[in-house]
């Protein structure tokens, strides 16, 4: 059974920095395609990084690049999200979410692609 933990969420001010993880188990880490995703209230969730097995690559929102970096640890199955210079309108929940490539492809930021989410961690980025 595939499960996705978050942690890491909390409150900053602005220029801030957090660094968000998700540990995941029930499935072989490093072959699936792995993101990490958002939503205010109110708003659609949003893909905000997303990084592609066997050194597929690194992809990020136009929001969040230069600011968060994502990477991962194979060796312990965790996902983590870096974020730096954090702004008020980065206020959301966070999830990562993972599935395993489809013909060869990942998802990228279509949510629809993503089978398994983890719970989300709040993170709030004050004025």
């Amino acid at each position: 059974q595939v499960q996705l933990v978050e942690s890491g969420g909390g409150s900053v001010q602005a220029g801030g920095s957090l660094r968000l993880s998700c540990a995941a188990s029930g499935y072989t880490y490093s072959s699936y395609c792995m993101a990490w995703f958002r939503q205010a209230p109110g708003k659609e969730r949003e893909g905000v990084a997303a990084i592609y097995p066997g050194g597929g690559g690194t992809y990020y929102a136009d929001s969040v690049k230069g600011r968060f970096t994502i990477s991962q640890d194979n060796a312990k199955n965790t996902l983590y999200l870096q974020m730096n210079s954090l702004k008020p309108e980065d206020t959301a929940s966070y999830y990562c979410a993972a599935d395993s490539p489809r013909n060869w492809a990942c998802a990228g930021f279509n949510s629809d692609g993503y089978n398994y989410w983890g719970q989300g961690t709040q993170v709030t980025v004050s004025s």
